[in-house]
């Protein structure tokens, strides 16, 4: 078992990240939820202008995301990787799908992202800001992709071990017909032969007329 995945450890250790990240979100809000609120609160009322009366519970909720959507991605994420090591991917492709499928555990740091920010800068600020939208393409852009390679082998077989294993065996028996395959001397090399044995015979002829 510890062979097999071998091939996925690393889009194996981001996803547990991934998950305890959100594990350890929940477990702080039910030690100390007021601490984000009033994190939001404070905030709020330091940039009144840039807030209405829906922006505290709107910023609060966006904690709340973070916390689902680690937790969540990173269960469906952990199917996946047992699907990756079941599939015939090649190890190296096996290993790229991993990361990558690991990297959507980088979404819901968007989320929090905005939570972070929100406060200070607003909602619309936040959610279009620069952090936000680069956790938002590496987690979406990461997770689509490695779903896509697994997809293509499982129902295409594209990226397969037993078609390279194929391959080298075409290649194998070409060689071996090739090789076991009589050899046939070509067109000039063959009139050549005739030309030469034509003037022995002719010499053979004279030398017995002159005898």
């Amino acid at each position: 078992m510890t062979t097999n995945l071998t091939n996925i450890k690393y889009g194996l250790a981001l996803v547990m990240l991934g998950l305890l990240f959100g594990i350890g979100l929940g477990i702080t809000f039910g030690v100390n939820e007021d601490f984000f609120k009033e994190y939001v609160a404070q905030g709020v009322a330091a940039h009144p202008e840039l807030h209405d009366a829906q922006s505290q519970a709107k910023i609060w909720r966006y904690a709340q995301r973070a916390h689902f959507h680690a937790t969540g991605i990173a269960t469906f994420s952990i199917g996946l990787l047992l699907l990756v090591v079941a599939s015939g991917l090649k190890e190296t492709f096996k290993k790229i799908a991993a990361v990558l499928i690991g990297l959507g555990c980088f979404y819901p740091f968007a989320w929090l992202s905005m939570f972070l920010l929100a406060p200070s800068i607003g909602t619309d600020a936040a959610h279009s800001h620069p952090t936000t939208e680069l956790f938002t393409y590496i987690g979406t852009g990461g997770l689509l992709l490695g779903l896509a390679i697994l997809l293509a082998n499982l129902f295409l077989g594209l990226f397969s071990e037993s078609n390279d294993r194929y391959q080298r065996r075409q290649r194998g028996q070409q060689k071996s017909d090739a090789s076991s395959s009589p050899r046939f001397l070509p067109p000039v090399m063959a009139s050549d032969q005739r030309l030469v044995k034509r003037d022995r015979d002719m010499s053979s002829s004279v030398t017995g007329i002159g005898t």
